[in-house]
């Protein structure tokens, strides 16, 4: 998604905005709250930044691996295999505009920062470096760092980033997703002066994202058609291997070059082993995976069929014995989820939230889990109280019947906002339905 083109870019980097954004940080000097000077999405980002960093002059970005582990790192990540298109449509022309470009992971660390020698001498002053944390919960504003808390494009101009360590930089950052699951793989981003946060900048690194997605969508195709026999050599890790568990029965595994859809006890016994990375007994599976009493026997049957359905998608993903246990990580979407909330980003976790962790499950440990990812998600939400995604929130399946959060939204939404229509309407049927709510009756409401 694009940023809003309410005010044209163009404007970014002009005196008044600017001026604005620096009369900001002297009212936060002195106390008072960031007030109403910035542009929305930059004063919401404030917001989320003073929460984990209350004073801005603090917020710097830190080093969060050896130069040996970000090659080892980056070697690994699916995002090395997309670093020749960025190269021939990014880096290469910045050489000459004088503009950095920077591939960041999903958590918005560097994993590389290419460009003019020089200016990246200069980005170093600001440890704007490969290796180097730029999430909003580290820096503050940026683009990067607020692109992926947002899932959307983002342009950060000069003194409307949170550190002022930034302030003689401008930037644009788009996130990339995987084609498949659309989990964020990552974050593409130009640095440089106000031509940073030119239109045509925002529209080129738009374009070079969705070439680059194409370039892993097609690399996947061709690599399930059958080919001549070449000589060996060490495939390109396009994708960590994941499991889709979130609003679906059928779990999903993407392993490799291909996908597989799994049965939902199938999908309840890959998700405990997931999760258990020390690897669990069949009598541990048995009391995690069945709501019933099961024995062993039981489990060991099932692994067996499990192992079967999986063989020749990829050894890192077919479970050892002795006990059952996974050979290599295997991503989980609803853990995605729950890391991106435990690091304060609620809109990214809600991003990538597709509904219930299979929804039909009765295994206590799914039932858990399901009850953990909901609660937490919910409530980061709704404390958050911001309109667009309290409304997203709401076309959730289990939202529907959550008349607090119908009120909620109710309460956030701009009185003329052409949503309110709609909203009213649903809260009227659910006070109809259900009667208000008790914290709607008491007066005093948890949230918003």
């Amino acid at each position: 998604m694009s940023p809003s083109r309410s005010n044209p870019v163009a404007e970014l980097s002009s005196e008044v905005l600017q001026r604005k954004a620096f009369a900001a940080h002297e009212a936060l000097g002195q106390g008072a709250s960031v007030g109403s000077n910035l542009r929305g999405i930059v004063h919401e980002s404030w917001l989320r930044s003073l929460a984990s960093l209350p004073n801005p002059s603090t917020a710097r970005a830190r080093l969060f691996c050896s130069e040996e582990e970000l090659e080892a790192y980056r070697q690994g990540h699916p995002l090395a295999a997309i670093m020749p298109v960025i190269d021939r449509l990014l880096v290469q022309p910045s050489l000459e505009s004088g503009m950095l470009v920077a591939v960041g992971d999903e958590n918005g660390r560097l994993l590389w920062v290419e460009g003019d020698r020089d200016l990246r001498r200069r980005a170093e002053g600001m440890m704007f470096v490969a290796g180097a944390d730029w999430s909003e919960a580290t820096v503050g504003t940026s683009a990067p760092g607020t692109a992926l808390a947002l899932q959307r494009s983002v342009q950060i101009a000069g003194a409307e980033h949170f550190s002022p360590q930034a302030h003689p930089w401008s930037c644009t950052a788009v996130p990339l997703h995987d084609p498949d699951s659309g989990t964020v793989l990552g974050v593409i981003d130009i640095t440089g002066s106000s031509e940073a946060v030119a239109t045509h900048t925002l529209s080129l690194v738009e374009a070079a994202v969705a070439a680059a997605e194409a370039h892993l969508s097609i690399h996947r195709l061709q690599s399930r058609l059958p080919r001549r026999k070449r000589p060996a050599r060490t495939p390109a890790i396009l994708y960590r291997n994941s499991l889709q568990i979130l609003g679906t029965d059928h779990g999903i595994v993407h392993a490799g070059s291909s996908s597989v859809e799994l049965s939902l006890r199938h999908a309840e016994l890959l998700t405990l082993l997931a999760l258990h990375p020390e690897g669990l007994t069949a009598d541990q599976l048995a009391l995690m995976a069945y709501p019933e009493d099961a024995s062993g026997t039981t489990v060991r049957a099932e692994m067996l069929r499990l192992r079967k359905v999986l063989a020749g998608h990829g050894e890192g993903i077919v479970p050892q014995s002795r006990p059952y246990r996974l050979p290599s990580e295997l991503v989980v979407d609803a853990v995605q989820v729950l890391n991106y909330l435990h690091r304060g980003a609620h809109r990214m976790a809600l991003g990538i939230y597709r509904g219930a962790v299979l929804p039909r499950s009765q295994a206590p440990a799914i039932l858990r889990l399901r009850g953990d990812v909901s609660a937490l998600l919910r409530e980061a939400v709704l404390s958050d109280g911001a309109p667009d995604t309290v409304l997203q929130y709401l076309t959730l399946a289990e939202a529907e019947y959550d008349i607090e959060a119908w009120q909620c939204a109710l309460r956030v939404l701009p009185q003329r906002s052409p949503r309110r229509a709609a909203v009213v309407a649903h809260c009227e049927w659910l006070e109809a339905e259900l009667g208000p709510s008790p914290a709607v009756r008491s007066g005093n409401p948890k949230f918003c």
